[in-house]
This record gives C-alpha cells, sequence and structure tokens, in this order.
C-alpha cells in the first residue's frame, strides 16, 4: 500500500502549480522558525536524513493532505524527537523539568549555519561492485514498487513508475541506499542512475505524448529490459 505522499500522476488533484523559484516561500515567521528548527534538530545527530524524510511520509493521510509544507515539516519533526527520546510529549507541550539537555553540547550556533548548509552532506560513497547497466541499455523498474527490506518501508521509486521500461542516461557512481538508510540498517550503498522513460510509459493519455521524465534510481529497482 502506498504512502499518501506518493501520488504522482494521480487524478483528481487538479493541476500543478510550481512554487516561485522552485521552492516554497517563507510569508510567515512560523514557516522561517519551521525550517530552523528542523536544521537544528538535525545536527543533533540522531537521525540522518532518510529517516527525516519517511518521517514526513508517516503523517496520518488526514493530516498530509490538510497541512502545509511546513506543517508537514514540523509535525514529523515533533514526532521524530519524541521517537528518538530527545524530548517528551510533555516538554513539547511546554512542560517538564528545566536544566541544560543532555544533548546542549550539539546545538548548532547561528554561526555556523551558513558553513553547515554549504557543506551539505554527501550521500556518495566508494563499493568494490561494478555497475549492473551502462548508459543508453533498457531497464524495467520493479513492480510493485516498495522498500524490499521494510514492509511499508520508505522508498524512492515512485509507484506510478513501476513496472516502466526507460533506458539508462547516467551512471552516478555509488550513494547510500535510502531505503535501507531510513530504517537503521546500514548505508548499504548502491550504484544510482539516472533513467529516462518516455511519458506513455507511465499515462494512458498524456497531455505532452513527446514529453520524457527523468528519475535518479538505485539499482535494486532495476531490472535489464
Amino acid at each position: 500500500m502506498s504512502r499518501p505522499h506518493d501520488m504522482g500522476g494521480r487524478f483528481g488533484d487538479g493541476a500543478v502549480v510550481p512554487e516561485p523559484q522552485g521552492i516554497p516561500t517563507l510569508d510567515e515567521d512560523w514557516q522561517a522558525r519551521a525550517l530552523a528548527l528542523t536544521l537544528a534538530a538535525g545536527s543533533l545527530g540522531q537521525w540522518n536524513l532518510d529517516i527525516s524524510r519517511h518521517s514526513r511520509e508517516r503523517l496520518s493521510p488526514k493530516d498530509y493532505a490538510r497541512f502545509s509544507y511546513f506543517e508537514k515539516w514540523i509535525a514529523a519533526l515533533a514526532d521524530l524527537l519524541v521517537e528518538k527520546d530527545v524530548l517528551r510529549r510533555e516538554e513539547l507541550q511546554g512542560g517538564g523539568e528545566g536544566g541544560p539537555h543532555a544533548l546542549a553540547g550539539r546545538a548548532l550556533p547561528a554561526s555556523r549555519v551558513a558553513s553547515v548548509l554549504a557543506a551539505g552532506g554527501p550521500a556518495d560513497r566508494p563499493i568494490a561492485t561494478p555497475p549492473r547497466f551502462e548508459r543508453g541499455q533498457a531497464v524495467v523498474t520493479a513492480r510493485p514498487a516498495g522498500n524490499r527490506l521494510v514492509d511499508g518501508g520508505h522508498t524512492r521509486l515512485p509507484s506510478y513508475a513501476s513496472g516502466a521500461q526507460g533506458y539508462i542516461l547516467k551512471h552516478h557512481g555509488a550513494h547510500v541506499l535510502p531505503d535501507s538508510n531510513a530504517h537503521g540498517l546500514g548505508e548499504c550503498p548502491q550504484h544510482l542512475y539516472t533513467v529516462v522513460f518516455s511519458a506513455t510509459q507511465f499515462w494512458s493519455h498524456p497531455e505532452h505524448p513527446d514529453d520524457e521524465v527523468t528519475l535518479d534510481l538505485w539499482e535494486s529497482y532495476l531490472e535489464p529490459a
């Protein structure tokens, strides 16, 4: 069963209206605070990027549908803080005891934000295994789409792309496998590829049949066509 976030190509949701410059705007003060809190909490080292992304996917369907972009971020962060025993529910509600937190030493000061963001978190990793596919090779994505390690777990293969045939455009080397990393099972790096698909592979009546869709997909998502 797909999560509520996995809605690509679904009918009935209306037109896609891109945000200016491709990112949500910070129209209200609380939105900037939600972003800042998420970045600062990530620096505590209690979870990784894939765990954080999966926490947003695990919001209840009703909440996911009604929450705005940054409401999803702050709700998922609150869940993570409790799940990872960083805070108790009472503390999120303003209760609890005072005094310094055990993770206070890992706080991200404002003076370091720019350098931390500039450094990023590279996910490429060296592995000895050679890539299975080469540029131009025809491949088919796994069907059904889903995490093969954890039932209902995180994956970067969208359901609308399941079982579709495309071809390898580019090999990006090996990268951390989100399906494993999101569940504390290790980084398990795999080769990562950009795969090109015709729009007709995904939709029976695409508005522009000659369009192509590119997806970055891990090796375990693919089989030779």
